[in-house]
């Protein structure tokens, strides 16, 4: 690599420069503070582990995102977590092993062999809240909730849309179907791309109920407001009853949010699949306006602790902490200006500065011939008025 090139990131990396980097930290401070007043308690998996412990359940969906490297030590292969969820799965199921709703969350970086999609970035700094051992609709409901106040408390004023589904009104369908592995995988595919002329195509060719099929074809045209869950459920009338019971499910958790924030738009799709091999249940994503991406996801996962020797219920949600902080609309906690401080080893001077910074101040001390590269951002100063330092202004 040429000198002048040594200076560069990777792709999709990026430094966190001031004063950015304290609105980060602080909205970082402020979300874990939120969660903890909802009781989730904070765990702080390594940054590395065992690949195999990395992608067990949910995380062999992120085999190919997952860096891979060789421990010196033991010579095993390891992995740098792309995603914090399995490694809070391991922690609940073989190290805590507490009975009943465990609550926990998390905030930390992750690193990503490619980007989520154009505009994400690869070394996203993950923040997010789990909760286990509760298979039914309200803790569904209270991690919707809570990354809803997330988004709130993040300073985010663009409306907000909220995209619902269920993965069990797929699998249900397919169970019935009787598809070979990779018929399922080839309308998977191009269901998740919503090509509805090549799944037209691949439905025909099919050896499949008349019914079904029809079904089948209209699942990925299945979204939009609510009138959608009326139309399924004139639509699956005849499917497998449990197709019925996942859109009275999404209609449960669209009536209790809705009350809740009448302010967000509600929006279904059926055929929204993403995490499709570890999700069990209710997926869901949050939309802001004027941003291309999602800002915050999550879903169902109950199997997902079953290769670490307990399976329990699990739901949870996921951010991009420096996605949030971008889309605030003014900085959070931002400070008045610090106080400039002239050179010197004075012991009274020294004492003021030190009083001064533990009541919450900031205070740069001057250092012999050497101008402060920052001294912009001081608005007040301490100057001697006979034996006390006092403040003034600048």
């Amino acid at each position: 690599m040429a000198l002048a090139d040594r200076w560069l990131l990777p792709d999709g990396v990026k430094d966190i420069l001031p004063p950015r980097a304290r609105q980060i930290e602080a909205l970082r401070r402020r979300l874990l503070d939120l969660y903890d007043s909802w009781g989730y308690e904070l765990v702080m998996p390594p940054l590395m582990e065992h690949l195999e412990s990395l992608l067990t359940g949910v995380g062999r969906d992120l085999d190919l995102v997952t860096f891979k490297l060789t421990d010196q030590v033991s010579g095993h292969l390891l992995g740098i977590r792309a995603d914090i969820t399995p490694q809070v799965a391991r922690i609940d199921a073989h190290r805590m092993r507490t009975e009943g709703a465990s609550r926990l969350c998390y905030c930390g970086s992750v690193l990503q062999t490619r980007p989520a999609n154009m505009l994400a970035s690869r070394n996203p700094l993950q923040v997010g809240a789990e909760l286990y051992g509760h298979a039914g609709i309200d803790s569904d409901v209270e991690v919707i909730t809570l990354m809803l106040e997330t988004l709130l408390a993040s300073g985010i004023e663009a409306p907000l849309s909220l995209d619902l589904g269920h993965v069990g009104i797929f699998r249900h369908l397919m169970a019935d179907a009787g598809l070979s592995a990779a018929q399922e995988a080839e309308y998977l595919e191009k269901l998740q791309l919503k090509a509805l002329p090549e799944i037209d195509v691949l439905l025909s060719e099919l050896e499949v109920d008349a019914d079904l099929l029809k079904l089948l074809a209209q699942l990925p045209r299945l979204h939009g407001g609510a009138e959608v869950l009326e139309r399924a459920r004139t639509l699956f009338a005849g499917a497998p009853g449990a197709v019925l019971e996942s859109v009275a499910y999404l209609e449960d958790i669209a009536r209790r949010v809705g009350q809740r924030y009448p302010q967000v738009r509600l929006y279904f799709d059926l055929g929204e699949l993403r995490g499709y091999n570890y999700h069990t249940g209710i997926v869901f994503a949050a939309y802001a306006a004027g941003f291309g991406q999602a800002i915050a996801k999550g879903g169902r996962y109950d199997e997902i602790g079953r290769d670490f020797g307990r399976a329990r219920p699990a739901t949870g949600f996921s951010a991009d902490l420096k996605n949030l902080e971008d889309l605030a609309v003014v900085g959070l906690e931002s400070r008045g200006g610090a106080i400039l401080a002239p050179a010197g080893q004075d012991a009274a001077l020294l004492d003021r500065i030190s009083e001064l910074r533990a009541q919450g101040e900031r205070v740069m001390q001057q250092l012999p011939e050497v101008t402060l590269a920052n001294r912009s951002s001081c608005d007040r100063q301490l100057v001697r008025q006979g034996n006390s330092w006092v403040i003034e202004a600048l």
